[in-house]
């Protein structure tokens, strides 16, 4: 925005002389004094600062103010014809002067406090407020749900009908409706596709309105205890219990749950799965970081079974290296059981921190 203030406007005047009073403006009973400002409501101030905003290139948002104001802006402006000068440095001005007196602002609104204060209080607190305020999703919805886990909106494409289902597939990213097509059975695909043709003539109301109800009904379900599900938390504990006790539990759940005990043992990540769920050419940068006296103990422990999983770590390695620690291998002599858990488990610990850090990739268990 140009420092002199007082010469914005002009391209907005086009045929007006400076200091002209304007016949719309004259006609309302406002003071027409040729060079001094015209008398304005705050409206029609709001609606000079908006329409200057806009001639400047601004990017304005107000599709997050209420509908009520939205439309009032819009008769406000569309009543309005030129300002002069002298009334324009007025407004300007004034609008300069309030923005340079805030010293700190608030959101305003429950759920302007709660997205402020979004990661620095728990999730059940956010979800506690917003049921007790009754705090309905404000803005654009569909940017809402944009936002979502994608896994929050699969149970819509499932549940949902096929043309609200369509509608939401619209909306979405490509990548994103593309990854939720895939999870769909079959039929259930075929059938949202088809109807996302359908959705050409569909109203604009009726598009908003489809994504407030989602946006409310996702917004209300209940806050999660925990980030993750049961078999990835039993699974985790498991990876780092000892081999006996690991066994014991996972033939315990054989007993009273067979689908869960399988889920469990996908979700589970051992030194024995290190040949199966590891890309040899990860192998280097899982071993750089380990400490080598650590490393040369759990594959000197690895024997029977883990046999395998020795032999393709060291067979990921250079030639050289793998000598060398083969060599130190056969100076270590027997490891006690305990150290070689130990030194093992550790090793596991640091795929499994590459692996949240999205450096190292498991390969599932179905894939070729």
């Amino acid at each position: 925005m140009p420092n002199d203030m007082t010469t914005l406007g002009t391209d907005m005047l086009p045929g007006v002389a400076d200091g002209e009073i304007m016949p719309d403006l004259a006609d309302l009973g406002l003071p027409t004094t040729p060079g001094q400002p015209i008398a304005l409501t705050k409206r029609q101030k709001a609606a000079i600062i908006v329409r200057l905003l806009l001639a400047e290139g601004a990017e304005l948002s107000l599709q997050d103010l209420p509908d009520k104001l939205q439309t009032e802006l819009i008769h406000q402006i569309s009543s309005m014809r030129y300002i002069d000068r002298a009334t324009l440095k007025s407004v300007i001005d004034e609008f300069v002067g309030e923005i340079e007196a805030i010293g700190l602002s608030f959101p305003g609104g429950m759920e302007g406090a709660l997205s402020l204060l979004d990661g620095s209080i728990s999730p059940a607190t956010a979800a506690r407020m917003r049921k007790l305020a009754g705090v309905k999703v404000s803005g654009d919805p569909w940017s809402t749900i944009a936002g979502l886990d994608p896994e929050l909106l699969l149970p819509v494409l499932e549940e949902e009908s096929t043309e609200v289902a369509a509608v939401l597939l619209s909306k979405l990213k490509v990548s994103t409706a593309a990854e939720l097509l895939g999870k769909l059975p079959g039929p259930r695909a075929r059938k949202v596709a088809y109807a996302v043709s359908l959705t050409g003539s569909i109203d604009p109301e009726m598009v908003e309105r489809i994504g407030s109800v989602l946006a409310e009904q996702l917004d209300a379900q209940p806050a999660k205890a925990f980030d993750s599900g049961p078999v990835e938390r039993v699974g985790a504990i498991l990876n780092f219990s000892p081999a006996a006790t690991r066994d014991e539990v996972l033939d315990g759940l054989d007993e009273d749950d067979e689908v869960f005990a399988n889920a469990v043992r996908k979700a589970i990540f051992t030194f024995a799965n290190i040949p199966t769920r590891i890309d040899p050419r990860d192998v280097p940068k899982i071993t750089k970081d380990i400490d080598q006296s650590v490393l040369i103990t759990a594959l000197a422990a690895a024997t029977g079974d883990l046999q395998e999983a020795s032999d393709f770590i060291l067979g990921a390695m250079s030639k050289r290296l793998a000598e060398q620690i083969r060599e130190e291998m056969q100076g270590l002599g027997k490891v006690k059981a305990a150290d070689g858990e130990a030194a093992m488990t550790e090793v596991v610990g640091k795929i499994r921190e590459l692996e949240a850090a999205g450096e190292v990739l498991l390969i599932a268990e179905d894939e070729d």
